[in-house]
């Protein structure tokens, strides 16, 4: 639990399991200071416009292109508001099957959190190309992970970062809630 962390309200640090202690209490002084906010918004300044399911599948549908050209076609692509960092879940893939006529069809789907509408562009990129690794590898392996960087060559640095914005965003709604209270 980070310290001075308010019970009832889940800890932002959650998001950040598995990184060293000296990592771990750089950020908690960040969050302490106030100043992780403005950390991220200094190193990621950019929004991006990929606002609407169809330009979400287009812009997935360019990397994998680009890179996946033999994976499996994408059926469907778009954000979804039931994902939420509650689950751990920022982005989903799906492989649904269908029997039509006398064939069993597998349709590929992608959805991602729609709290990545607000995210800087790199954020948006790294969970899109984190989604699409999984059309070829299903388990996060070395070669799940070579293939993001394959895709991503910032893809560690990228998911950290997307990782303190979580923090960071899990930090700000308690913030609001507390100050809303009479």
């Amino acid at each position: 639990m980070t310290e001075g962390w308010r019970p009832g309200v889940k800890d932002p640090m959650r998001f950040l399991g598995g990184y060293p202690p000296n990592v771990l209490d750089q950020v908690r002084a960040a969050m302490a200071a106030g100043t992780l906010g403005d950390h991220i918004a200094r190193r990621y300044p950019g929004r991006h416009t990929i606002q609407t399911d169809r330009a979400l599948y287009e812009y997935t549908a360019e990397i994998k292109q680009e890179y996946l050209r033999s994976a499996p076609p994408l059926h469907k692509v778009g954000y979804d508001a039931r994902l939420d960092t509650a689950q751990h879940a920022l982005g989903l893939h799906t492989a649904i099957s269908r029997v039509q006529g006398g064939k069993l069809k597998a349709k590929k789907e992608i959805r991602v959190a729609s709290l990545f509408k607000e995210a800087p562009p790199e954020f948006l990129r790294m969970i899109v190309v984190h989604e699409l690794a999984h059309l070829k590898e299903s388990d996060h392996n070395k070669a799940f992970y070579r293939l993001c960087e394959h895709m991503e060559p910032q893809y560690h640095q990228l998911e950290f970062d997307t990782r303190l914005f979580l923090a960071w965003r899990e930090t700000e709604k308690a913030d609001s809630r507390e100050a809303a209270r009479p």
